[in-house]
């Protein structure tokens, strides 16, 4: 019987599995997209937007923190075990948000969210980079990306449908409990384990003289000892920053402009279903033009879109707002992924992963907390803004700093710069 073999074609069905099962994972995000703020303002009475928006934090945290331990575990046990435990996370969730009595409840629904998406996520897309090798990782990524982030507006606009006809609660939140049974089933019967395509990939990589470097110093370099890695980690707090302040304050904004939950969802579901059918094409895109470009253009196009939806209080533009916003992060998600991995060798690329996502994914807390202090002080308007101008200045810094590399699984900076990393 012949091992593990790395490549697209060489591992579709276990790829498709994982695609798929990526798009369970989003599913459970949008959930919440369209209802939970409305939820807060007109079931439980809060008023400031800081208290709304403490589901994103907790979530926010609860996912960054997971996110770094998990890809080093992954390492170490595997991932199929890491995933397994994800969507075991996931199963309390819709039920705590459907019988909760006090909005804390809703934030410890959401810390056990964050844990299954770190868990979950962040193993589909480890083990799809597994599986591939290193020629295809922006398609495989752009794949993942998609998958997730289409799911996330369908059920954005589905939940705001059934939340228009029925409600806010119970009956959006009854698909919640189907989607984490199926996604734990799929990963436990029908998931296989990827870590023997690693071995096989970190075989044909000179490996490196020293042993493999500590977490510590895979978070130093990944974080701030290399000006590329840097750029890529401040980008992606920046693009979840927009994403948290989006999640919290525009079904608000919206609403207070006379919109409907029907409509919100609209709208709501418009920005990642763009965002993740664009990402087929920019994940790809990254591998033949480069990662930089893409990179800073889309901060600039996502800030271009948050703009025209606060300028323009009419629902064309709300919907032509929510299409550029989707347009740049596609430009920006998938491509941000591979930039990472561009930089890590196999033997300890997930933990770099880790590194990356726990910046990313603690964007989701500081957009929320940002924004939310904002709109308290100043008006929603106001925090809108903000967030825009940050966005914006995400992107100058990319075009300022990334440099190029080759998209090639090479031997990474900590080998070139045993002291600096870079």
């Amino acid at each position: 019987m012949s091992g593990p073999r790395l490549g697209l074609r060489e591992n579709l069905p276990q790829f498709a599995l994982l695609v798929g099962l990526n798009a369970f994972v989003g599913a459970m995000v949008g959930l919440e997209r369209t209802v939970l703020p409305l939820l807060g303002e007109q079931e439980f009475g809060l008023a400031s937007k800081t208290a709304i928006a403490s589901f994103i934090v907790s979530f926010g945290v609860s996912k960054a923190v997971i996110n770094l331990g998990a890809a080093r575990l992954s390492d170490r046990v595997g991932r199929k075990p890491i995933l397994v435990a994800g969507w075991l996370f996931a199963l309390p969730v819709p039920f705590l948000i459907i019988h909760a009595p006090a909005w804390w409840w809703i934030d410890l629904a959401n810390v056990l969210l964050g844990a299954n998406q770190a868990m979950a996520w962040s193993m589909t897309v480890i083990m799809k980079v597994d599986l591939v090798g290193p020629r295809r990782r922006g398609l495989a990524l752009g794949l993942n990306e998609f998958a997730g982030y289409v799911a996330v507006g369908a059920m954005s606009w589905v939940t705001g449908f059934i939340a228009g006809q029925w409600g806010l609660r119970p009956y959006p939140f009854y698909l919640g409990i189907g989607i984490a049974l199926v996604g734990l089933a799929a990963s436990v019967f029908a998931v296989r384990e990827t870590r023997g395509h690693v071995a096989v990939e970190a075989g044909a990589v000179p490996r490196p003289a020293s042993a493999p470097p500590s977490l510590g110093r895979i978070f130093y370099v990944t974080s701030a000892g290399n000006l590329s890695l840097f750029a890529a980690c401040q980008a992606g707090l920046v693009n979840n920053l927009n994403d948290g302040m989006s999640w919290g304050l525009f079904p608000l904004f919206f609403a207070a402009h006379g919109l409907g939950v029907e409509r919100i969802g609209v709208v709501k579901a418009t920005y990642p279903m763009v965002w993740g059918v664009l990402q087929v094409a920019t994940g790809p895109l990254s591998d033949r033009l480069g990662r930089r470009g893409l990179i800073a253009a889309g901060m600039i196009v996502q800030a271009a879109g948050i703009w025209l939806t606060v300028l323009v209080p009419d629902y064309g533009a709300w919907l032509a707002g929510a299409v550029l916003q989707g347009a740049g992060t596609a430009m920006v998600y998938p491509t941000l992924l591979a930039a990472i991995t561009d930089h890590a060798h196999p033997a300890w690329r997930a933990s770099s992963l880790g590194v990356y996502r726990f910046w990313r994914d603690l964007g989701y807390a500081v957009g929320a907390l940002l924004s939310g202090i904002i709109a308290d002080v100043a008006g929603v308007e106001a925090a809108i803004h903000a967030v825009a101008a940050i966005t914006l200045a995400s992107g100058v810094v990319v075009a300022g700093t990334m440099t190029s590399a080759r998209p090639v699984g090479v031997v990474t900076v900590m080998e070139r710069s045993p002291t600096l990393g870079g």
